[in-house]
């Protein structure tokens, strides 16, 4: 995607000059939780101006100037480190929102380095109280099936995270777990172990059922991730986790934001990030994680080693 960001040279703190791109948005990341373990990293990188991305195909390595950065997307199962990050944002104009993962897998150790549910819940609440709820997104990501998880078992969990939270968001995310996509993730021992399975279309569709009719106490806006399953007909949207439509009704004040959304909606491509895979409706943004460290340990984590 380096085609859509504007170029530059920059001098680094050794005094190495190189070429850089500038992107507009800066997505933190799809790769890591940097707000959980490089929050203090990522903020000096930003003060400074630039950070540097390895390529996880080719290990070619990609400076990325922020002189040009609007908008950071924020991913995170456990975002405790943040907040220094966004009172600097907010202190010099600099918009963000989060996709804050809030799963309920403590019973079955999918996630085994997460700390209790019920302490991501308070930061989930402590956060939406900090910067408004409009600007969190809730994500139960992925929907896992095995022998003891039925649709009917996940609707119970959802629902135990969703009454104590859905006062403090306006969205809930989901997507079904993708093994055979992933190499990595189809092999792994521990997935294999626990018997985990994927969706079928019928499985799908009741689980959306499920899920509508327990909204009705919620009245969250519900939106798949990257699906292929068509579940419109539930009133659930496929998602754009960077959303261009959300960009507007959060930061229309900010011109240069605004500027950038419109130029790009107007090339060949569209808004959509075509490093994404298919089904990915995100419009273009700069991912700035690496794989291999986050230490939250995920059974399902494509980026992780297992």
């Amino acid at each position: 995607m380096a085609g859509i960001w504007n170029q530059t040279t920059i001098k680094l703190v050794n005094s190495q000059i190189v070429h850089a791109i500038e992107p507009v948005i800066i997505s933190a990341s799809r790769s890591t939780d940097i707000p959980a373990f490089f929050a203090n990293q990522f903020l000096e990188q930003f003060k400074t101006g630039y950070t540097v991305w390895k390529n996880p195909f080719n290990q070619k390595l990609q400076y990325i100037s922020f002189i040009k950065t609007r908008l950071v997307v924020f991913w995170s199962k456990f975002p405790q480190n943040i907040f220094e990050t966004i009172d600097y944002f907010d202190a010099t104009g600099i918009n963000y929102y989060f996709q804050f993962t809030l799963n309920n897998y403590d019973d079955q150790r999918f996630e085994p380095n997460l700390p209790s549910l019920e302490k991501r819940i308070d930061l989930f609440i402590k956060l939406s109280k900090r910067i408004g709820k409009e600007k969190i997104i809730w994500r139960f990501d992925p929907l896992i099936l095995t022998q003891e998880l039925s649709p009917q078992k996940l609707i119970e969990k959802i629902e135990q995270v969703a009454e104590k939270i859905y006062l403090f968001t306006n969205k809930l995310v989901f997507s079904f777990i993708d093994i055979n996509a992933y190499k990595k993730i189809a092999t792994s021992p521990k997935i294999i172990a626990a018997n985990c399975r994927e969706f079928s279309i019928f499985e799908a569709n009741e689980f959306a059922q499920l899920l509508i009719e327990k909204n009705r106490n919620w009245n969250l806006q519900l939106a798949t991730c990257a699906e292929e399953f068509d579940l419109s007909k539930y009133g659930i949207e496929h998602n754009k986790c960077i959303d261009d439509q959300l960009i507007i009704k959060l930061f229309k004040d900010d011109i240069e934001l605004m500027q950038f959304t419109e130029k790009i909606s107007q090339t060949k491509r569209g808004l959509k990030d075509l490093g994404q895979r298919g089904p990915c409706n995100c419009i273009v943004s700069k991912d700035i994680g690496a794989y291999n460290t986050c230490n939250f340990g995920c059974i399902y984590c494509y980026a992780n080693r297992h």
